[in-house]
């Protein structure tokens, strides 16, 4: 007897791990970067399904409480951690999610993933030392983990007013192929390595 499976049952899993910035928060999900980089790797014969497991207002500890359920669940072969951002934004402490991202790598590796982590920038209205900090905690992370980093996510867009919302924090749909295609370098050794 023969059977069949879907293509996508034969994938390997991409797991999207952010918050607003990855959920596509004010714009349709099929708009968000998360859901491009499926038509990407679609489209470059990639044999990866992406799941975004990203929420609106996640900080590193919720993410780090909701982590090991979706490991379980999704058995990811990668995984693209962008959290911190709201740590930042609520001026939280830095050594606390610092070991919270720390946490999340180490349980993706253990879970036989491989990680790109994915940093964010401060405005400096947060103070020279506060901002210095957060800044530099997606680097060190990465180093003391030795996994992929792309330093920051909006770089491509974060002088451009124009690629974001009203509320000045979150990217329109039109700037999200701007995303994935910062995205996409940092990815690809990623996802060409056996």
């Amino acid at each position: 007897m023969l059977c069949f499976f879907p293509s996508w049952a034969l994938a390997a899993t991409l797991l999207v791990f952010g918050d607003s910035l990855s959920a596509g928060y004010g714009i349709e999900a099929r708009q968000s970067w998360p859901s491009l980089l499926q038509a990407r790797l679609a489209a470059e014969r990639f044999p990866h399904r992406v799941v975004n497991a990203s929420i609106s207002g996640e900080t590193t500890a919720g993410g780090r409480s909701r982590l090991p359920a979706l490991l379980k669940q999704h058995r990811p072969a990668i995984v693209i951690l962008a959290l911190g951002a709201n740590d930042g934004l609520r001026g939280l402490p830095l050594v606390q999610m610092r070991a919270n991202l720390t946490a999340m790598v180490r349980e993706a590796k253990a879970a036989g993933a491989r990680v790109l982590l994915v940093g964010m920038r401060l405005p400096p209205n947060y103070g020279p030392d506060y901002t210095r900090e957060f800044n530099a905690s997606f680097a060190a992370v990465a180093k003391e983990e030795k996994v992929a980093l792309l330093p920051f996510l909006l770089e491509p867009i974060a002088l451009d007013e124009a690629a974001f919302l009203p509320d000045r924090l979150h990217p329109t749909a039109a700037a999200q192929a701007k995303l994935l295609d910062h995205v996409w370098p940092a990815l690809l050794p990623i996802l060409k390595r056996p």
